[in-house]
């Protein structure tokens, strides 16, 4: 009886912490997701407002610059706080500021996407809830997964996948599992949060699954260019990002010029398709004629430019886009249905580029059903193998290394790698 008393006192103080932080943060995505679907429709409407997206880089470059420098290293910050929890903390004006740098970015037609943004405003919103409840120092890192969870989970709609991408993104090769049930009742009430408010989340059916025996070979195939492409996704953005910053040292500057270089490029090579989250483009990978075999190198290319540069959003959607176009190409080379490539694609590549690969599986059967477990491991787990120790996440350590030849630089942060 004497320890009953403690471990039901904790569960009530955790049970109130999870509704608490999933109501905070399934709200902010809801008011996210809302604003996101007006200035899409508002930009695609308007063709002349990428015309403005300079001017909306300075804006946002200028914000971050006023009022959010403590806060502009975005994810890598909460990931960086997780691993030291003696720093300073995640400012609960790490939302507002991402949310409108965000909106910004897309209303100008900036390609970017909208993980990166959930994540941060579930992480300072649940921050904030933890001072309010004056929790301990040892309890600020399950606080603070417990808002990635609900804000990842609340934005895709996928609960399970945001359970465990807060668990994994620390840390490649390692899980955190005391953190494991809180996380989950954070990230089933944000997502129920916003089912009830009716706001609707994006499907893709897959029709049919060959058997496992014919298209073995031509999984291995595509996990292998899977990996490929999100490595190449995460050197591109790191190219861009050290080049623009030697080159133009003013953020404010480089924001706009960056802008500038993006709507050139958009009006010369008519890449209207790829700004913004591209997601008809998305649904287009999944349609039996699919895309263009070079959609994927447009989006990688405007993607990279995009947040290289200092434009606000994630990286997550635009995987997905990148992901499901290559699928679609790689259907038509390898002569297999285009919704089965697209939706390993679009798992894979992001499993690649996040080192997160049993959040993505889980993502995919949320996403496309049971049906698709076998061969979503296949590809995911080459892609997550192929893609090396790069990703999108540079505060991420090494948990556990992909190669043997590079254990003895585990615990260190990406950026700090001597890579493969």
């Amino acid at each position: 009886m004497a320890t009953i008393v403690p471990l039901m006192r904790q569960i009530g103080r955790w049970t109130g912490l999870a509704l608490a932080i999933g109501l905070a943060a399934g709200l902010a995505s809801a008011l996210f997701l809302v604003s996101l679907a007006w200035v899409t429709t508002l930009q695609t409407n308007n063709w002349w407002l990428l015309l403005c997206l300079p001017l909306f880089g300075g804006l946002v470059a200028w914000l971050y610059q006023r009022f959010g420098q403590s806060v502009a290293a975005g994810n890598n910050l909460i990931i960086e706080q997780l691993h030291s929890p003696d720093l300073l903390g995640v400012p609960l004006r790490m939302a507002p500021l991402v949310l409108l740098g965000t909106v910004l970015t897309h209303l100008g037609g900036g390609s970017a996407g909208r993980e990166g943004t959930a994540v941060q405003m579930g992480a300072s919103l649940a921050a904030r809830i933890g001072r309010w409840w004056r929790l301990p120092q040892a309890e600020v890192r399950l606080v603070l997964m417990m808002g990635m969870s609900a804000g990842f989970g609340s934005v895709f709609g996928t609960p399970i996948a945001g359970t465990i991408f807060a668990l994994e993104v620390l840390a490649f090769g390692v899980l955190r599992y005391e953190a494991l049930l809180p996380c989950l009742a954070a990230a089933l009430v944000g997502d129920g949060v916003v089912r009830w408010l009716n706001i609707a989340h994006s499907h893709y059916q897959v029709a049919s699954v060959p058997e496992l025996g014919s298209i073995w070979a031509w999984l291995i195939g595509a996990g292998i260019c899977f990996g490929l492409v999100s490595r190449a996704f995460v050197s591109w953005i790191e190219l861009v990002q050290s080049r623009s910053r030697r080159w133009l040292p003013n953020p404010i500057r480089r924001a706009m010029l960056g802008g500038c270089v993006i709507v050139i490029i958009s009006l010369v090579l008519n890449t209207r398709d790829y700004n913004g989250l591209s997601l008809p483009l998305l649904a287009q990978a999944f349609e039996p004629q699919g895309v263009v075999p070079w959609a994927f190198g447009f989006k990688l290319l405007l993607t990279g430019l995009t947040l290289g540069v200092g434009f606000k959003g994630g990286e997550v959607t635009p995987l997905f886009v990148i992901g499901a176009t290559l699928g679609s190409a790689l259907a038509q080379l390898f002569g297999l249905p285009s919704d089965l490539l697209a939706a390993l694609g679009l798992i894979a590549v992001f499993a690649g580029a996040a080192n997160t690969p049993i959040a993505c599986v889980l993502m995919g059967i949320e996403l496309f059903g049971s049906s698709l477990l076998v061969p979503l491991m296949i590809t995911t787990c080459i892609a997550y193998t192929v893609s090396g120790h790069r990703g999108i996440y540079a505060a991420q350590r090494v948990g556990w290394a992909k190669r043997q030849h590079l254990a003895h630089q585990t615990g260190k942060r990406l950026d700090e790698l001597e890579v493969d």
